[in-house]
């Protein structure tokens, strides 16, 4: 697959099929992954499969409980405003988002597959998203949707018990990504444009181009 081919058309791939991502797709997808830059190239990451179904079902009414608590906390204003004219247009992208969103926490343990991430001592996550990026990469070059998710950084001591992650080593949560082959196609996600969004030496000066369209189609 070329390379622009990946980048334009890896996003957030949430409707995904139940069956099961043979084992040598996923070999090639974590040994992507970890080939990504690392600070100071300690590589203080830990990536962790769950396919075990019995583990699933202990996660799914976790992630459904922090989704509740997302949609009520951070996104109420937007759902409100959404729910109090839900024909604007900024409501139609919020409820489409949030349609998909909330299909991933509803079908959680259908998952074929999740790749949960952590580093050890470094809060920010800098020296694993990278990775991260690449295994999503990886998993497009093979036909695999994914998505990324840190919203079980509201209940996360529960996450953490049920997936046996050391309490006493430093390793911090960095997120879940949910992987399984798309019902759908993929495609260019819509995005403000460049310029809207980016500058040049300051902080709101003129970026210098326009780029009215993406600068790859399929």
């Amino acid at each position: 697959m070329d390379i622009r081919e990946a980048l334009y058309t890896t996003r957030a791939m949430r409707r995904v099929k139940p069956d099961p991502i043979p084992e040598e797709v996923q070999r090639r997808i974590l040994d992507a992954a970890i080939r990504a830059p690392s600070g100071g190239n300690a590589q203080m990451w830990r990536f962790l499969l769950v396919d075990d179904p019995a583990v699933k079902a202990k996660l799914g009414p976790i992630y459904r409980g922090c989704m509740q608590q997302l949609w009520e906390s951070i996104y109420k204003p937007q759902a409100d405003a959404a729910a109090a004219d839900p024909e604007a247009p900024e409501s139609r992208q919020f409820l489409t988002m949030q349609r998909s969103a909330q299909w991933l926490a509803d079908h959680f343990e259908q998952y074929p597959l999740l790749l949960f991430a952590f580093s050890q001592f470094d809060t920010t996550g800098g020296s694993i998203f990278p990775a991260v990026w690449s295994a999503m990469l990886a998993a497009r070059a093979e036909g695999v949707g994914s998505a990324l998710t840190s919203v079980f950084m509201f209940q996360l001591d529960p996450v953490l018990e049920a997936l046996g992650v050391p309490p006493d080593e430093g390793w911090n949560f960095n997120g879940c990504v949910t992987m399984g082959y798309p019902t759908g196609r993929w495609g260019v996600a819509p995005r403000t444009p460049v310029h809207e969004v980016s500058y040049r030496n300051q902080w709101g000066t003129d970026l210098g181009f326009d780029i009215s369209e993406p600068l790859w189609k399929p």
